[in-house]
């Protein structure tokens, strides 16, 4: 691999993807910008990120980078189109515990659940793990439980 990729961004005008990368024959670094083009509002990231990554131009210097990163660098860009600000754009790949996920469509409930996924193998203990126990029993403690009304026993007796 001729091209390390150190460093991945967005320009709103003209919209581009840019990399900075480090040749590995020279040790120059230096920076690319790859012109998004026939991109919209209502576009893909997913398939317009395959299609950047498999690019014949591209191939070389997006090889380090993830497709999810370029997804996300893709999604920060639509959003830009769709006149959303950048600090909109960075807290929707954040997962707050008190969102509710039901009002979600279904591209963005999609990503949240890939970040879940992502966050559970990260902290997920594997049987190699030094820390690993088998069966391991914790005691919760007991907290004051609010009443419902669908708590209280019905008339039926059920």
């Amino acid at each position: 691999m001729p091209f390390e990729a150190k460093r991945c961004g967005v320009q709103f005008s003209p919209p581009s993807i840019i990399v900075i990368y480090e040749n590995a024959e020279t040790n120059k670094v230096r920076k690319r910008i790859i012109p998004v083009r026939s991109f919209s509002k209502f576009s893909d990231c997913c398939r317009a990120a395959e299609r950047l990554k498999n690019h014949s131009r591209h191939k070389d210097y997006l090889e380090g980078v993830s497709l999810s990163q370029l997804e996300r660098l893709h999604i920060v860009l639509r959003d830009h189109i769709q006149g959303h600000s950048l600090e909109h754009s960075l807290a929707s790949f954040r997962l707050d515990p008190d969102e509710d996920l039901n009002k979600l469509d279904d591209d963005e409930l999609d990503r949240k659940k890939g970040q879940m996924d992502t966050l559970f193998e990260r902290n997920r203990k594997h049987k190699d793990d030094p820390d690993f126990v088998y069966d391991l029993e914790v005691e919760f403690t007991k907290t004051a439980r609010d009443k419902c009304s669908w708590d209280e026993e019905s008339d039926d007796g059920f």
